[in-house]
């Protein structure tokens, strides 16, 4: 499929776009494999961003205290929120967001905060949107999506609670169908965020960080997440166990049929079955089938072929509505003495434990970045990724999927209760079809887990995971217990160990039928570009040799899974840094120095030691850098990350020594420090087979931009790093340079600053950041309508300017929902009985009155009247500041009947017209509550009253 026909007009988005394989090599230059913001969607179907258009607050906004009959009264009903929940609540002068938006990543770190989180403050937050919905949208099925909030979240639509949400890592399906108006009567969407809940003990981010989504679909439908239909295999036949989930949003009854089709990754379709299925009013219906595929191509991690299956609901020969997902055929199984086996082939699982945070946009992450993230994974050489500890943004998966890699799936809160059942139950639905998911990790060292009460939670829990999926095992991730007589152990498929390698040996022996691998191993410090610990700066040096006192250094970690195959594998700890429990140290350092990888993406010499233990091409690399000041002749530890069968190590041409290759331990020499060129060479079966050469530089002189993607898409959400660093006078990397760095872009955004220097206090945001050992990373993003170059340029005191542009290619714009500027709506309507005799406009209901004057939204005319009667309506609105301060107009559309408006009982404005239209006056300015009075003079059997909505405008 070409990337261009990503896009269906404006009625959504194709996901999982480019079936069939996906190289595992680098591919820097180029674009991600798919567009961001994959959605599973079809032309029946309505997938719209609402990412635009919020205003958000930081700090919370108290909730007045409730007083007297009417407002007691008021308070207990649906659509009265108060405060900043409220439609009617004042929002124009809030700042305005488009979302991902991590609140907590714009902070500076401050030592009166809490480490773990990076000393970054994150608190209560409110976000305020206005949508839109057009008449032409009744009867429609309407769901709001809310990828990931964090942390505690409460959600309003035109003051109605519909929901709230308790993790941090979950997605919100409501359907808002039952709270919509339509025309110009808009929807307030109001988001309440208690970020000071924390889940984890690492840097969460605040805000609403993921995407959000209104989803528009027909009455009958299938369900968020409701095809389950992950290919499985039965002696030599694959088959694809069906599984759909229908919902009626309509009044009646429906019978429809469900067809499914499987497409090759040419788009050719190789089966199809057919399926009946009767859905009642309200009620969801499942509809099963199944389908068979002869020697389909495989989905493994050299070239994961992605098939595609296409669900169709029909009635009458109309399509309702369709949803395209993705399929990998593959089998897998754990072996208790063999280990991992992927299509009957044993592979060793090379993996790594990520959070999901970078450098300089916190937890908000553009997915061009996480293609980024994703492709430093493969350049290492890694095959499988654990989600540590909480699930990750849906594209994660997709990309996953794509790109060949293994992922444990984790589950967050450690609880059977039924709201974390649903979080639980959730995750298995949402990710069941990715055929790069092969284990449920239901938790993560938790201290009941060596207890019959940790055995009986996790009983549950598995139990629910395989009621959704049976395919793949459930595991836990285990630092103790292991050994206690009742420990979770016994109720999972696969044990994980946490830094328990000391006992794979007893745990084997005693538990010969349970299969093991390691889900979480090493913890060992390394601070990128340094040689020498030094613990009064908090820095770490990168020859593996520092470790946490619970882990072990890389070399020892691998070592111990490498030679047992009754492991499967390792998850390392971790493969990036991230944010927050800046672990062995606390202020000034903001984030950890476990990573393969610093928080950029910059690889330390983990990487090179890792990549050469798990690639199978040669791999060479030397440390430390040759470029030393006041060391003439000092001995520096040179040590050599490999897998040759013998090093040879050179200075200035004279060799140090030949050594024979030890793949586990590496090699090392101590080297006399001598200005000029050190090279090693690898040999491999007696020949040459990879060299590497540092040398000594000299001061840097100029700057260099280094871009991840040649292009990028110009609809301002694409996003890349670009790699920041400063070159001596022969254009070589200076890997000593600390320069302050200002930055300056058109055609585009920065979004972000990193150097991965873990003590560095200063903001991620702006336009200015430190080379740290040589290197910083941007990261900039196109303008929405854009096409032609984005332009960066870099400069520093004394340093030559750098200047890079990259190509932006028009892409055609994303589907979004209608949202509104700010617009003050009128509510607290209230009727008085209707009178013969003219009506006071002053007249006003007692407190406690409750029924003789009736509440109403102005949008539904009133029904005709027996006789000829004067009805007064009236409500108190408090202007907004801006109407305060300049006046504003007041809108009545679709005003009918004749009728006197009054503002503080004094006529503002008349209509004669007994027919239907719209009425227009000016609100003087002035501070205070005014009172709106309007007195129809309604006529017997005429309709009257509003027919739309009363607002209120800025002049």
């Amino acid at each position: 499929m070409n990337r261009r026909d990503l896009l269906k007009g404006t009625t959504g988005v194709v996901m999982g776009s480019a079936w069939g394989p996906v190289a595992a090599s680098s591919a820097a230059a180029t674009q991600p494999a798919t567009r961001p913001l994959g959605q599973s969607v079809s032309k029946m179907r309505q997938v719209l961003s609402l990412n635009r258009g919020w205003r958000f607050l930081e700090g919370d906004v108290p909730f007045p205290k409730v007083m007297g009959h009417g407002w007691s009264y008021a308070n207990a009903k649906a659509g009265s929120a108060w405060g900043a929940a409220s439609p009617i609540f004042d929002d124009s002068e809030w700042s305005t967001v488009t979302l991902p938006h991590d609140f907590a990543s714009f902070q500076l770190p401050d030592k009166n905060e809490n480490l773990a989180q990076g000393y970054r403050k994150r608190g209560i937050a409110w976000y305020r949107n206005l949508l839109r919905f057009e008449p032409s949208d009744r009867g429609k099925h309407i769901e709001l999506h809310l990828d990931g909030i964090s942390t505690h979240a409460t959600v309003w639509l035109n003051g109605t609670l519909v929901n709230r949400n308790w993790s941090g890592y979950n997605s919100i399906y409501i359907d808002i169908t039952p709270y919509i108006t339509y025309g110009e009567s808009l929807n307030s969407l109001v988001v309440r965020v208690d970020a000071d809940q924390m889940q984890g003990w690492w840097y969460e981010g605040a805000g609403i960080y993921r995407n959000t989504w209104i989803v528009k679909r027909d009455p009958v439908h299938i369900v968020t997440d409701g095809v389950f239909a992950h290919p499985v295999k039965y002696g030599d036949q694959w088959t694809i166990p069906l599984e759909v989930t229908l919902y009626n949003a309509g009044k009646t009854a429906r019978t429809v049929q469900v067809t499914s089709t499987v497409r090759d990754p040419k788009g050719k379709a190789i089966a199809t079955t057919r399926m009946s299925a009767t859905v009642t009013a309200l009620s969801r219906a499942v509809s099963t089938g199944s389908m068979t595929v002869s020697q389909p191509s495989l989905w493994n991690i050299e070239t994961p072929f992605l098939y595609s299956i296409t669900t169709q609901v029909i009635s009458h020969d109309r399509v309702l509505d369709e949803v395209v997902t993705p399929a990998g055929f593959r089998t897998q199984h754990f072996d208790p003495n063999r280990g991992f086996f992927l299509n009957d082939q044993p592979v060793k699982l090379k993996g790594v434990c990520i959070h999901q945070d970078h450098a300089g946009v916190g937890v908000a992450v553009p997915h061009g970045i996480l293609h980024y993230r994703l492709q430093r994974l493969k350049d290492l050489g890694c095959n499988a990724i654990r989600c540590s500890h909480n699930a990750q943004d849906k594209y994660f998966y997709e990309l996953c999927d794509q790109m060949g890699f293994l992922v444990m799936d984790e589950n967050r809160v450690f609880n059977p209760s039924p709201i974390h059942m649903n979080e639980l139950e959730w995750l298995v639905r949402r990710d069941r079809n990715h055929p790069s998911v092969i284990l449920w990790s239901v938790f993560n060292e938790e201290p009941m887990q060596g207890s019959e009460q940790g055995f009986e939670m996790v009983r549950r829990m598995s139990a629910l995971v395989k009621t959704l999926d049976t395919s793949r095992p459930v595991t836990a991730a285990m630092n103790d217990g292991l050994f206690t007589p009742i420990n979770v152990s016994q109720a999972v498929d696969v044990v994980g160990f946490n830094y328990q390698y000391q006992s794979y040996d007893a745990f084997h022996k005693a538990n010969p039928n349970i299969p093991l691998t390691s889900s979480e191993d090493t913890s060992a410090y390394q601070t990128r570009g340094e040689y020498t610990t030094d613990d009064a700066r908090h820095i770490k040096a990168t020859y593996d040799d520092d470790a946490a006192e619970w882990g072990t250094t890389h070399r020892t970690g691998w070592k111990a899974i490498a030679e047992r195959d009754f492991i499967a594998g390792a998850f390392v700890w971790t493969g990036f840094d991230y944010h927050g429990e800046p672990t062995p140290y606390d202020w000034p350092s903001n984030s950890s120095q476990f990573g393969i990888m610093d928080l950029c993406g910059f690889e330390k010499n983990a990487f090179w030691l890792h990549k050469a233990q798990w690639d199978q091409s040669p791999v060479l690399r030397i440390a430390p850098h040759w470029t030393w000041s006041g060391k003439q002749g000092q001995p520096i530890r040179v040590m050599a990350f490999h897998n040759m069968d013998e090093v040879e190590l050179f200075l200035n041409g004279k060799s140090l020594g030949k050594q024979k290759g030890d793949i586990f331990e590496m090699n090392r020499w101590e080297v006399p420090y001598a200005p000029g060129t050190l090279h090693a060479v690898g040999y491999r079966q007696g020949k040459a087979a990879a060299k590497h050469v540092v040398e000594t530089t000299g001061a840097p002189v100029s700057l260099k931009l280094t871009p991840h993607r040649k292009s990028m898409w110009g609809d301002g959400l694409d996003a890349q790093p670009i790699k920041v660093e400063a070159v001596d006078a022969r254009g070589r990397h200076v890997p000593i340079a600390q320069n302050q760095i200002t930055f300056d872009i058109t055609g585009g955004d920065i979004i972000g600053l990193g150097n991965g220097n873990p003590n560095d206090v200063s903001s991620e945001k702006g336009n200015t950041r430190a080379l740290f050992n040589g290197l910083a990373q941007i990261i900039v993003q196109t303008k929405e309508n854009s096409a032609g170059t984005l332009q960066i340029t870099a400069t520093a005191a004394g340093l030559t300017a750098a200047k890079i542009e990259i190509e932006v290619e028009k892409a055609a714009a994303w589907p979004y929902q209608d949202v509104s500027t700010p617009v003050q709506i009128t509510e607290g309507w209230r009727r008085a009985p209707a009178q013969s005799a003219p009506i006071d406009p002053n007249l006003r209901p007692k407190d406690n009155d409750m029924n003789s004057w009736g509440w109403f939204r102005p949008g539904v005319p009133f029904s005709p009247l027996a006789t000829d009667s004067y009805v007064l309506c009236a409500t108190v609105v408090e202007p907004f500041k801006r109407i305060r301060k300049a006046g504003g107009q007041v809108e009545c559309l679709n005003l009918m009947g004749a009728c006197t408006v009054f503002v503080d009982g004094i006529e503002a404005a008349n209509k004669s017209d007994p027919g239907a239209g719209d009425l227009k006056f000016n609100l003087p300015a002035g501070d205070g509550a005014r009172r709106l009075t309007i007195i129809f003079r309604a006529k017997a059997g005429q309709p009257f009253g509003f027919g739309d909505v009363l607002r209120i405008r800025t002049v």
